[in-house]
């Protein structure tokens, strides 16, 4: 194959990576013999000039129908932003991120601080630790939280901290973290995850470790029946498998049980 140029998000062309696509795909737990099968499909369709995008949707076209559970693992950036519009389910997986990790965890908590009442999206303690927890969640993967959240999240901190004994404030979010956010957040002492930040201990690997994978991975149940779990609660792989009630919510049929759970399985392991 000649050389080809793929468009970034951002507008950017650069020279095609494989090696990009094939990391990816093994960040998804994908097996060896189906990565090489997906490169080689998502290769035989590109032109030069091809969005990032549309190879991400070819790649997850092609595991989609060959196995559930490696394009749900795939697709986990989509699925995140599937959860919106509201930020609501997002802050309750960051709660159970935390939960997994040890911490008593409380959300959506109202708190007044020194000068004026906050909402804190996420409060996570554990011995002497009391961490403020915000979570920024966008629907659109292009949009990146930059300094000017850093700064509001850091001023909301200095309010509360000393009247409710916070030790730490985290920044969290489901997109990436501008440069200036992150050298304030370092400067700052703050906290801050986003998608591919940091290296280690970013959202994806957060969520992976975890086995904490949104019940927007699924691919075997309809957009209408995912909201019907996001608005009753049922947020993440594990809650179906730990509340009996769960098919219920979503209404959905008995017959339909055992395919959900295998993929659940797949994707998250038994």
């Amino acid at each position: 194959m000649n050389q080809l140029y793929v468009i970034k998000l951002s507008g950017e062309r650069e020279l095609f990576s494989e090696g990009k696509l094939r990391n990816a795909l093994e960040r998804a737990a994908v097996v060896p013999h189906l990565i090489d099968e997906t490169v080689k499909e998502v290769k035989s369709q590109m032109k030069d000039g091809i969005p990032t995008t549309e190879i991400y949707r070819l790649a997850f076209s092609y595991l989609r129908e060959r196995e559930q559970g490696s394009a749900g693992r795939y697709g986990l950036r989509k699925a995140i932003m599937e959860m919106g519009p509201d930020g609501h389910p997002f802050e309750n997986l960051v709660g159970e991120i935390l939960k997994v990790q040890g911490f008593e965890v409380e959300t959506s908590v109202l708190l007044q601080g020194k000068c004026v009442q906050h909402e804190v999206d996420v409060i996570a303690i554990k011995g002497d630790r009391k961490i403020m927890v915000e979570c920024k969640f966008h629907n659109v993967q292009e949009v990146k939280s930059d300094i000017k959240v850093a700064l509001y999240v850091q001023a909301r901190f200095e309010d509360l901290k000393e009247t409710h004994h916070f030790t730490e404030v985290w920044l969290v979010t489901n997109t990436k973290l501008s440069y200036d956010a992150i050298q304030y957040a370092k400067c700052a002492g703050m906290h801050a995850v986003g998608w591919s930040y940091p290296r280690e201990g970013s959202l994806q690997h957060l969520i992976e470790r975890a086995e904490l994978h949104p019940i927007t991975c699924l691919e075997s149940v309809t957009k209408e029946e995912k909201r019907m779990w996001l608005d009753g609660g049922i947020i993440t792989c594990k809650d179906i498998r730990e509340k009996p009630n769960a098919f219920m919510i979503a209404n959905i049929h008995e017959r339909q049980h055992a395919i959900v759970m295998k993929e659940i399985d797949k994707l998250c392991g038994k």
